[in-house]
């Protein structure tokens, strides 16, 4: 297969197809087709329904299981001061895990076959179609495969009782994250605040994907140098 001259088929599932592009992938996957019909990922229609979300899904799976984490700090003697701090401090630290994930894994280069397939499936979609509201939020399966790691770690670097607050809190982070995700492109702001995170967003979006990562906040593109220009497109 010539890769230089590979097209994309549109109305064919896209996943196995991506990969072909080689190197011309990149710069295929951030030309947006603004449109709230979402193509097919798969010719399996199971796996085709695992790609599919609702917004939410998201609280409703995850604020339990935060809830959980956190009253098991309560049962292991925290107090009530001391959980509220480990909570903040997990929120803290997921709003640099957001801008980690969003700058590195989800914004890497990649120009083999795998590694376009892989990189598709983690973000490239979102770029290719930012409008598909039902592949705007990360799928609970994939959300707790990618958790496994995360808590080994909190149960290593921090106090068993510690642990489960600080995990719940970065948890509370992460579904404020996804439900302010899909406000940003599905909702009407009213506030200035949200506003000016939605033109921030859609900025990175439709004018400058290689800056503004951050998504629920900005603070991180401000210490890492990567606000994008205010110049008017």
């Amino acid at each position: 297969m010539d890769v230089k001259s590979f097209i994309v088929d549109l109305d064919k599932p896209l996943v196995f197809q991506v990969g072909h592009l080689g190197e011309a992938y990149n710069e295929w996957v951030h030309q947006p087709i603004v449109s709230k019909e979402g193509p097919r990922f798969f010719a399996n229609d199971y796996l085709e329904f695992l790609t599919r979300t609702a917004w939410w899904v998201i609280p409703l799976v995850w604020l339990p299981v935060a809830s959980w984490l956190v009253s098991i700090s309560f049962r292991m003697g925290l107090t009530l001061p001391q959980v509220a701090l480990a909570m903040v401090g997990g929120i803290f630290i997921w709003t640099l895990m957001e801008y980690v994930l969003h700058r590195f894994l989800f914004h890497m280069k990649t120009t083999s076959y795998w590694l376009n397939t892989i990189h598709y499936l983690f973000h490239g979609f979102h770029h290719k179609h930012p409008m598909d509201g039902m592949r705007l939020v990360f799928p609970p399966a994939a959300t707790a495969v990618m958790c496994v790691p995360f808590w080994n770690m909190y149960r290593l670097l921090s106090p068993p009782s510690v642990a489960p607050a600080l995990f719940g809190g970065t948890l509370l982070g992460y579904v404020a994250y996804d439900v302010t995700h899909y406000y940003l492109h599905h909702g009407k702001p009213s506030k200035r605040l949200t506003q000016e995170l939605k033109r921030y967003h859609l900025n990175h979006h439709f004018r400058i994907q290689s800056k503004g990562f951050g998504v629920t906040s900005t603070l991180w593109d401000h210490v890492f140098g990567t606000i994008p220009s205010t110049k008017a497109a």
